[in-house]
């Protein structure tokens, strides 16, 4: 059954990029292979080319050809190893960057085309099923050395952020914890009313999380809102990383202390909290979002 489902898969998933259509990848000159080739090289500082060899398992005399090829386009330069005389070092020339950087924008617009439509939860779904697959097959070691697994980036607000970050709350916390609609009316609110900072965690080039730095009352006061991390990322470091951000720009711009308002249930977030060195300094019952909670207030100074 495991081998039927597998080689279904393999016939579906091969259907649905269009690998069996074109024998160009990504309606570029270059096979999926060279294509290969000229991501693994973007991605390095130089490669030899017994090491792309045993990366990509790819024959000896296809490679060598495939990068005498390259080199006559203009796209490769191939010199002795520093390492070892007996090797060749592979460089890519502007050419083969721009080769490779135009490859790069035909994938992820041809892997955004396949996902656009699909619900914000149904993309957490596939992409936890992805590296699950990545994980069983190839070993968690396979899966981490993957160019991109696993790889975050935090980065301010661009167009969309703001509706995703109030669309994607709303969305978490009513399936983890069933909080109703006054939710996102408060997270929408908390949008519109403006921010000094944000930030946008990134996984693999998609959005992941978020956390917000707003005035206080009090103007050596800042305060942390919004703090998110999508259910499909999690495990990667990235609240701690967006709550660092939100401290070191507290520090930098002269506050006395970072303070922040959480509710108990919300027990992975207080855990990130406590490692960053906030304090508990209030507790309170409260009824908000359909559920019995508790309020809770948590300080840094900073």
């Amino acid at each position: 059954m495991t081998v039927q489902e597998i080689r279904a898969f393999n016939r579906f998933y091969t259907n649905l990029i269009g690998a069996l259509d074109y024998s160009r990848h990504l309606h570029t000159p270059y096979t999926l292979t060279e294509a290969r080739v000229l991501y693994e090289l973007a991605h390095a500082d130089g490669l030899d080319a017994a090491d792309l060899r045993a990366a990509l398992s790819v024959d000896a005399g296809q490679l060598s050809r495939m990068l005498a090829a390259f080199e006559q386009r203009g796209l490769v330069t191939r010199t002795l190893s520093e390492r070892d005389a007996r090797r060749q070092r592979v460089d890519l020339t502007p050419d083969g960057r721009a080769a490779a950087g135009l490859l790069e924008e035909r994938s992820r617009d041809a892997v955004s085309a396949l996902v656009g439509g699909l619900a914000p939860r149904d993309r957490a779904r596939l992409t936890g099923a992805m590296r699950t697959v990545r994980e069983v097959l190839g070993g968690a070691s396979a899966a981490a050395s993957a160019p991109e697994a696993g790889r975050v980036l935090l980065r301010g607000l661009r167009p969309g952020d703001l509706g995703w970050v109030v669309q994607r709350n709303a969305e978490v916390y009513a399936e983890e914890f069933g909080w109703n609609a006054e939710y996102e009316t408060l997270v929408a609110r908390i949008v519109a009313d403006g921010h000094e900072r944000a930030w946008i965690a990134e996984l693999d080039g998609e959005r992941a999380g978020c956390v917000f730095c707003v005035r206080d009352e009090d103007p050596g006061t800042a305060r942390l809102r919004l703090l998110l991390v999508d259910p499909a990322a999690r495990g990667h470091g990235i609240g701690r990383a967006l709550v660092d951000a939100c401290v070191l720009f507290a520090r930098e711009t002269g506050r006395r202390e970072l303070v922040l308002w959480t509710n108990d249930v919300l027990t992975s977030a207080r855990r990130i909290y406590q490692a960053a060195g906030f304090e508990l300094v209030g507790q309170k019952p409260h009824h908000s979002f359909g559920k019995d909670l508790v309020g809770q207030d948590w300080r840094m100074v900073l």
